[in-house]
C-alpha cells in the first residue's frame, strides 16, 4: 500500500513540476517539509516543493536531516528544530527565526518550474495537495476525486454550470476551511469542484486575490494584504 502510494505522488510530481517555495535559504532558513511516501527504511520527502527525495535516517536534503524513519513517519530536524512528518499529512515548516525574513505567515515565494508554471506543494483543511497557480481561475478549483479525498461534501455547495472546452457541465461553489502554503494559512475560501478529473488543484483568485502579487524572472512573490 505504501509503495503504491509512492508510485502515484512521484508520477504526479514528475509530471506537473516542482517549485522551491524558500528559494535561495540555506540551512538556517524556512523549510517546507511533507511525507509522501515510505519505501523500506527511507522516506520520500518534498522539501521547499522540490521533487520528492528519498532518505534514510541521518540523511540530509537541503539543509532537512532526517533523524528516523518509522513506518509512515519520519522525524526531521532543520536549524535545531525538531518536527514529526506524518505520511500524507499537511507540510510543515522548520527553521524560521523570529526577526529573519519579516513576520512569520505574510509571504509566499514561488519558483517556475517546467513549462514556467507555479506549482507548490501546500495543504487544504490540513491534508496535504499540490496546487499550480491560475491568475485565470475565479477560485481554487479541483475535482471531484480529489475533493472527495480530501473530505469535501462537495454535493451540498451551491450548484452551478461551467462552460468548457466539451460543452457545460455542473459544478459545485464551497468553502475552504484553511488552505496552508509555507507558513501562510487563509480561512474561508471560495473554491469550485468540477466533475472531471484534474490533475492538480488550481490556485485561484479567491486566495491570490488576498496578496498583492511581483513576479521577477521565474519568482513569484506573494504578500498577503492587511
Amino acid at each position: 500500500m505504501v509503495l503504491g502510494r509512492l508510485a502515484v505522488w512521484a508520477l504526479l510530481v514528475g509530471l506537473i513540476g516542482s517549485a522551491d517555495l524558500t528559494h535561495g535559504q540555506g540551512a538556517g532558513g524556512a523549510h517546507s517539509v511533507a511525507m509522501t511516501g515510505a519505501m523500506g527504511n527511507k522516506a520520500l520527502l518534498v522539501i521547499a516543493g522540490s521533487a520528492p527525495k528519498a532518505l534514510a535516517a541521518g540523511d540530509s536534503h537541503q539543509g532537512v536531516k532526517v533523524l528516523s524513519v518509522a513506518g509512515d513517519s519520519a522525524v526531521v530536524e532543520v536549524a535545531g528544530q525538531r518536527q514529526t512528518i506524518r505520511l500524507g499529512g499537511a507540510p510543515v515548516s522548520l527553521g524560521d527565526q523570529p526577526g529573519q525574513g519579516g513576520a512569520r505567515g505574510e509571504r509566499i515565494v514561488l519558483t517556475s518550474g517546467s513549462g514556467g508554471h507555479f506549482t507548490t506543494a501546500g495543504s487544504i483543511n490540513g491534508k496535504a495537495v499540490r496546487f499550480m497557480v491560475d491568475t485565470g481561475a475565479t477560485s481554487v478549483a479541483m475535482g471531484a476525486a480529489e475533493a472527495r479525498r480530501l473530505g469535501i461534501d462537495y454535493e451540498k455547495g451551491q450548484r452551478g454550470m461551467a462552460h468548457t472546452a466539451n460543452g457545460s457541465v455542473h459544478t459545485y461553489r464551497v468553502k475552504l476551511d484553511r488552505v496552508r502554503i509555507q507558513d501562510v494559512e487563509v480561512f474561508n475560501v471560495d473554491a469550485t469542484v468540477m466533475p472531471s478529473n484534474m490533475s492538480e488543484i488550481l490556485l485561484g483568485n479567491s486566495f491570490l486575490n488576498r496578496f498583492q502579487m511581483q513576479k521577477a524572472a521565474d519568482q513569484l512573490t506573494l504578500i498577503r494584504r492587511f
